[in-house]
């Protein structure tokens, strides 16, 4: 009897550490933070010029360690030429403000073990992480709208506060595809190339960055047998 218990015990244990990685497969959530934005008008302040930033997000949690996110973000930006060192033709000045909309996905690999069940796999109810994915960016200006690919690349910490419910806090820079993101309006001298010289892949290309808080909820249960509530 107590061999056949032992057999019990050892066959739901590796039943919960192979077929359910995370408790629960996905998450669903909102966040919310600052925008922040980096070109011809901010060449090296990561964390100049803050403007409201929130949206919603997806997690599909692979497992422990890796977890595909999607994201659907809205944000704003702004920049000044008053205060920059470098000289633009006829010494123009330009200045800008608008709003943003992001759809992406990244792959976020979690540095610890991630949950707050299975103790005996040397899982943490807290962990860091890094972030790397792609997306679009859309800009709707007065009169020129800028559309592009972006790459989001950033770290995060993710804290498991009570079963299914997860706060987290992140920073990314998303890398444009456009120089044309600080030039909303172009019947005026503006910051798309403003040295009018040809562009390289990433020479004068145009970036935001994004401070977000957020709480997610988890769905989605993978075995009913190794759930608790």
């Amino acid at each position: 009897m107590k061999l056949t218990s032992k057999l019990i015990v050892l066959f739901y244990l590796f039943i919960c550490s192979t077929a359910v990685a995370q408790e629960y497969r996905y998450e669903i959530g909102g966040a919310a933070g600052a925008s922040m934005y980096m070109g011809d008008a901010n060449q090296s302040a990561f964390f100049q010029g803050w403007n409201p930033a929130a949206g919603v997000i997806f997690r599909n949690n692979l497992n422990f360690r890796w977890a595909l996110k999607g994201d659907l973000l809205f944000g704003k930006v702004s920049g000044d030429t008053k205060n920059v060192k470098n000289v633009f033709p006829n010494q123009e000045k330009a200045s800008f403000s608008r709003y943003f909309f992001e759809l992406g996905g990244q792959m976020e690999f979690n540095f610890l073990p991630y949950s707050d069940k299975f103790a005996y796999l040397n899982t943490s109810k807290i962990s860091p992480y890094i972030l790397l994915g792609g997306g679009f960016t859309l800009a709707p200006g007065e009169n020129q709208t800028c559309f592009t690919i972006n790459i989001p690349m950033g770290i995060g910490v993710k804290y498991k506060i009570r079963n299914r419910l997860n706060l987290g806090l992140e920073y990314a820079v998303h890398k444009l595809f456009s120089d044309a993101f600080d030039a909303p309006d172009k019947r005026i001298f503006n910051l798309d190339n403003p040295y009018q010289i040809n562009n390289g892949l990433f020479k004068n290309k145009d970036w935001y960055n994004t401070l977000l808080f957020s709480i997610t909820w988890e769905f989605g249960i993978r075995d009913e047998r190794c759930a608790t509530n």
